[in-house]
């Protein structure tokens, strides 16, 4: 209760409390054990929801910082198309990925069950402070499109059934699972976002059809290299015709794309991944929305360990790695959201190649030295940090036959508050719309104040720019630009979690897109 009388809380003062409370009693309280007793007392209305509270107790903070919570959850092994070189293959795990990597660790313990990883993550999440009511569910597992249709419509109901808090039954055809995604439009825990990971060379229009029955929004496409002869000596089994292919397929169908890149493959140097992030960045070809840096390295289950044996195939040094990309984090566009840098296998299956685990801190502090700043998505995220001025920025490119455009909200030091991707090609499409900062339940507001223009602003310490309209205003300003280029209706390709929102604003369900006549 004394924590609760506080005028002002950060860790700082937390950690304070808890000193003193062990020298008193002898027990030293662990931040997961007062949230654990400050939601109970709150459920039992005993004390009042804080806000300031939460926010100071809450561990790993970075998770919900963007809006939302990822859940990652594992599919069961099962044999892919592709004999890479470069690919790690272990019995009875999914291919590409090691049985001591964390992500796969949690699905071994819970047998590959879709709806016990995904239970289980939530409670953790929840143990740690999180809101847990907005959820961008991730299907980790390797090439998603090759597992057996009846296997992949019965692990996403399983998941939304996790996600609705119903119990966990065998789901057989699309009208079962339909009512699901009804369910969870209203449900406290609601998924607003799907990832599928798959090959460029399986998109075809049948496939992004079935990819929106199962409710995706998001499709990663291991592109890899976009060089030919890189990618037939790694046998990949495709070539940059399939990632042109699958670009279109995916952007035109409203699709979020994100490329997984690989330097360092056989048959590339550094002057050639250097010059294939500048391509894909500027040729209308490709120009992906977020990108996955997953720099080559050998393991001991994959055939690059022979080769590198053999001196056929030579990684490079730490230093030209993170000299490399730095310099591709200093030509990335704002439009583009860097997801990761690098996988987390534990380095004793590295037999060689890089092994710095922690390479995006390394390279923000030789950014930080040199005055550089990256200008992706990630890097530019409001986070919890105190709210400016901001103001509204169009960008506009050339992208797969048709033309996009990034519609920001940014302050003078170029932070983002909230974006929107406007798609004008065949049809006028909204592939994106995401307000960042801090998660917050969907029927909860905290203390909000409005500058002169008419845009939120908050105590740092509030800490979040959600559910104060920011994301309306996007969307009335796509509707108008969509207008005023001849378009007579307006889709938006929703999560089935935040259809509710776009019903609000005038949409309506059709073929699994919301849709607004003009």
């Amino acid at each position: 209760m004394d924590l609760l009388a506080q005028k002002k809380l950060s860790p700082d003062i937390i950690a304070g409390f808890k000193r003193s409370w062990a020298k008193k009693s002898g027990v030293f309280v662990k931040n997961s054990q007062i949230i654990k007793a400050y939601q109970k007392l709150l459920k039992t209305n005993q004390i009042k929801t804080s806000p300031f509270l939460e926010q100071a107790l809450r561990l790993k903070k970075v998770r919900s910082l963007s809006g939302i919570v990822p859940v990652a959850v594992m599919t069961k092994p099962y044999p892919c198309p592709g004999k890479c070189v470069y690919c790690p293959t272990q019995p009875h795990m999914p291919k590409s990925y090691l049985n001591d990597e964390p992500a796969v660790m949690r699905a071994q313990m819970a047998h590959f069950d879709p709806y016990l990883q995904f239970t289980r993550r939530l409670k953790q999440l929840e143990a740690t402070g999180h809101s847990v009511e907005k959820i961008e569910l991730i299907v980790m597992g390797g090439t998603f499109s090759v597992l057996p249709k009846k296997y992949q419509l019965n692990f996403m109901a399983q998941c939304l059934q996790a996600a609705n808090q119903q119990k966990s039954k065998l789901v057989k055809t699309l009208k079962q699972l339909e009512q699901l995604q009804r369910d969870n439009e209203t449900t406290s825990r609601r998924i607003v976002g799907l990832t599928l990971e798959t090959r460029p060379d399986q998109i075809t229009p049948k496939e992004i059809k079935w990819m929106r029955q199962l409710g995706a929004t998001r499709v990663e496409i291991g592109v890899q290299s976009i060089y030919d002869p890189v990618l037939k000596k790694v046998k990949r089994g495709h070539g940059v015709k399939a990632t042109i292919k699958a670009t279109k397929l995916l952007k035109e169908a409203g699709f979020k794309v994100c490329y997984h890149l690989m330097p360092n493959l056989p048959g590339s140097d550094l002057q050639k991944d250097l010059q294939m992030f500048q391509t894909i960045f500027s040729d209308s070809h490709f120009m992906p929305d977020m990108i996955k840096i997953y720099p080559c390295v050998v393991t001991y289950q994959a055939k690059l360990h022979q080769w590198f044996k053999q001196g056929k195939y030579h990684p490079y040094t730490d230093q030209q790695l993170i000299d490399l990309l730095l310099q591709i984090k200093k030509i990335v566009p704002q439009w583009v959201r860097i997801n990761r840098l690098g996988r987390d296998i534990p380095a004793k299956n590295i037999s060689a190649g890089n092994k710095v685990s922690n390479i995006r801190q390394v390279l923000q502090r030789k950014m930080a030295q040199t005055n550089s700043k990256c200008q992706c998505i990630r890097c530019r995220e409001i986070r919890s940090r105190k709210i400016e001025n901001c103001k509204l920025e169009i960008v506009n490119y050339a992208a797969s036959g048709g033309n996009e455009y990034f519609l920001q909200y940014k302050d003078k030091q170029n932070q983002l508050y909230a974006l929107l991707r406007l798609r004008l090609g065949k049809i006028a499409i909204i592939r994106e719309l995401h307000t960042y900062g801090e998660s917050v339940p969907i029927k909860k507001k905290v203390p909000v104040g409005f500058q002169p223009n008419g845009i939120p602003t908050r105590l740092a310490s509030a800490g979040t720019v959600q559910h104060e309209g920011l994301g309306k205003k996007l969307v009335k300003k796509a509707e108008a630009i969509a207008r005023k280029q001849g378009f007579k209706k307006i889709t938006v390709i929703s999560g089935v979690g935040v259809r509710g929102y776009y019903r609000k604003l005038g949409y309506q369900l059709k073929n699994t897109y919301m849709v607004k006549s003009f």
